[in-house]
């Protein structure tokens, strides 16, 4: 990993998924940790996508529509964090008076993600992860915009609705519905 070191980054995951604030609280001001947050999301979305593709084969998506959804599902992730980042941003500073820039919110948020790579988890990991998924991202926008915990869950309530009308509109362009159930 360039540039990243892997051993500090893990624990890093594992500190941001145990909900450590003080970890938002350092990654927020680190800007050295810009791509290692980067490379929490990519290796969370590696191993949801490759762990998924099986059980959609099993599913009986096809292998064409499995490869699909794969690739989908990664990008989706990626533009996700990036969208996630600027749209906190966004409803945080101007909603909420938060103060942090892009750059401070990717970060707190890249580590965020760190409990999406129990997704794949049977049972708990459509149960759980969403809700762990949830805090983890209320505690590092709270750390990140410097505002209280009401208004970093409005902040983090607010952007998700906004990203998921997003998901739904690229959904209905590329004909996801339809196609994920083909073979």
């Amino acid at each position: 990993m360039n540039g990243v070191n892997a051993a500090g980054m893990i624990n890093r995951m594992i500190r941001a998924a145990m909900l450590d604030a003080q970890l938002y609280e350092e990654v927020e001001h680190d800007p050295s940790k810009d791509q290692e947050a980067l490379m929490v999301v990519i290796l969370v979305a590696l191993v949801n996508g490759i762990l998924a593709f099986p059980f959609n084969l099993l599913l009986g998506r096809g292998f064409v529509t499995s490869v699909f959804l794969l690739v989908f599902n990664i990008i989706w992730t990626l533009i996700a964090y990036y969208l996630y980042a600027y749209v906190t941003y966004w409803v945080g500073t101007s909603l909420f008076q938060g103060t942090a820039d892009v750059g401070e919110l990717r970060r707190v948020l890249g580590y965020a993600y760190a409990p999406a790579i129990f997704l794949w988890v049977p049972c708990i990991g459509w149960l759980i992860v969403p809700i762990w998924l949830l805090v983890t991202g209320i505690i590092a926008v709270r750390q990140a915009l410097d505002v209280d915990t009401t208004k970093a869950v409005l902040t983090v309530l607010i952007s998700i609705v906004i990203i998921f009308v997003v998901y739904l509109i690229l959904a209905s362009i590329f004909g996801l519905g339809s196609f994920s159930m083909k073979g």
